[in-house]
């Protein structure tokens, strides 16, 4: 069995895969990124593991071998999934190996934007605080959790946890379903503008699609309070990027928190590259999944992916195929 792993990097040096050996010949790329690159390292795979490398037929029509692509991640876009399916192609991924992280990253970012964390830090080295005639100061106000809104956009295992997470700070939760199709019931599930108006926080937690693309516009932005706080930690393009700009500089918002861009890594013509003021917004480097413990637990999903595959048991499977 030879097993290629094309994103090696992508769980981190930190993290051993040694384990994958088990199941036989393991050749690993640090990164893989164009094409040409994916399309001769494939070749002669059984199994291919994978994060953003391109998998589709440009790619794979050379790879007569390869049954199984496994993620090194929750979301499969870089698969063409009519085609894999048409060759016989498993794809499977991991799921829930993160939820707990992308939560408290969520909540981090919130925290420290709204209670005015790096302003307060910042004054503190200056040197300003030892200066001052008194013991402490609050020149910038900052507010409770409790007693807010907290809105959320995409509930599913992470915007459950975040939601269970809001209500224990004492805020009132509310969320949308964007699809339509979420099944619920413990917390108000409200229209888009509702959302927009009502949330004192609004984070996101919601895949990719063309309903969610975008979802976060100008026209939403101005429905927002100009007190709220916005944070996405789903993907980029579910925010639209010029508008944010435009929206936290002209103050239709009040701070935005991302770890997710339309483009990653960040690229220096992205608008909100001018901002400076990481008390209005803060961005990482998409890093939110990436604990220590999370990212071990994405390689032993993938592990198990390939042991059930092996054992002819379909595992987080996301296109089943007739045999």
């Amino acid at each position: 069995m030879k097993i290629v792993i094309l994103e090696r990097n992508s769980v981190g040096e930190d993290v051993s895969v040694d384990c994958l050996g088990d199941f036989g010949q393991v050749t690993a790329y640090a990164n893989t990124v164009s094409p040409e690159e994916v399309r001769e390292r494939v070749k002669d795979a059984d199994i291919v593991i994978a994060n953003k490398s391109p998998l589709c037929e440009e790619t794979l029509k050379d790879a007569p071998n390869v049954k199984l692509i496994c993620e090194f991640a929750t979301g499969y876009d870089n698969c063409d999934i009519p085609y894999c399916t048409s060759r016989g192609i498993k794809i499977a991924n991991v799921r829930d190996y993160c939820t707990g992280m992308v939560a408290q990253h969520t909540f981090a970012m919130a925290l420290a934007l709204s209670q005015k964390l790096f302003h307060y830090d910042a004054y503190v080295k200056s040197g300003a605080y030892s200066k001052q005639d008194r013991f402490s100061n609050f020149d910038l106000p900052f507010y409770e959790l409790e007693g807010k809104t907290w809105g959320i956009a995409g509930m599913g295992s992470i915007g459950r946890r975040v939601a269970k997470i809001a209500a224990a700070f004492g805020c009132r939760v509310l969320f949308h379903s964007i699809t339509g199709k979420s099944t619920c019931t413990e917390y108000t599930r409200v229209d888009k503008d509702t959302l927009l108006l009502e949330s004192d926080f609004l984070s996101l937690h919601c895949p990719l699609s063309d309903l969610s693309r975008n979802f976060i516009d100008a026209a939403a932005l101005r429905r927002m309070k100009r007190t709220a706080v916005l944070l996405n930690v789903a993907r980029g393009a579910v925010v639209n990027q010029e508008d944010l700009y435009h929206a936290l500089t002209e103050g239709e918002i009040a701070a935005a928190g991302l770890d997710v861009l339309e483009k990653e890594p960040l690229d220096a013509s992205n608008p909100l590259c001018r901002i400076k003021d990481s008390n209005r917004l803060l961005i990482t480097p998409h890093l939110a999944w990436a604990s220590v413990e999370a990212r071990n637990r994405c390689v032993q999903e993938a592990y198990k992916n390939i042991d059930a595959f092996l054992r002819g048991e379909d595992r987080n499977v996301v296109n089943p195929v007739k045999e």
